[in-house]
């Protein structure tokens, strides 16, 4: 199956993105929505909590699974997408744009640059792709 990765993310072996663009937004990839199915709760972190790369920052449930979203990088979290509180689904349908989690205030500029870029992530996800 294709899936969208789009070339100015940056991605995590998790399958979370980062768009660095007027501030260091945070998101799940296209995979990782299809990977759960309909989503129907996402939990994020408050404005002003921390996030440490790799470490969980909130949970993504669907009807299929349940998993922890894991920090791609490292900061303070500056804003929630408060609609997916109520719309979860947004997650399903523009994961990439109206489905983005948490705005983040990097603590360290150069973990962005340690994650993959769009051709690396497509070779991860090929491998997995089933």
């Amino acid at each position: 199956m294709d899936h969208e990765i789009p070339e100015d993310l940056h991605y995590s072996a998790d399958d979370e993105w980062v768009r660095v663009e007027g501030g260091v937004f945070v998101g799940v990839t296209d995979f990782a929505q299809h990977q759960l199915g309909d989503i129907v709760y996402v939990e994020l972190p408050k404005r002003g909590e921390s996030v440490v790369q790799g470490d969980a920052f909130g949970v993504i449930e669907s009807v299929k699974a349940v998993i922890d979203l894991r920090a791609p990088i490292s900061g303070e979290v500056i804003a929630v997408n408060e609609l997916l509180a109520d719309q979860p689904e947004l997650v399903n349908g523009d994961c990439y744009g109206d489905g983005w989690m948490i705005e983040v205030s990097p603590s360290d500029e150069t973990e962005v640059g340690s994650l993959m870029d769009a051709t690396a992530y497509a070779a991860s996800v090929a491998e997995r792709d089933t």
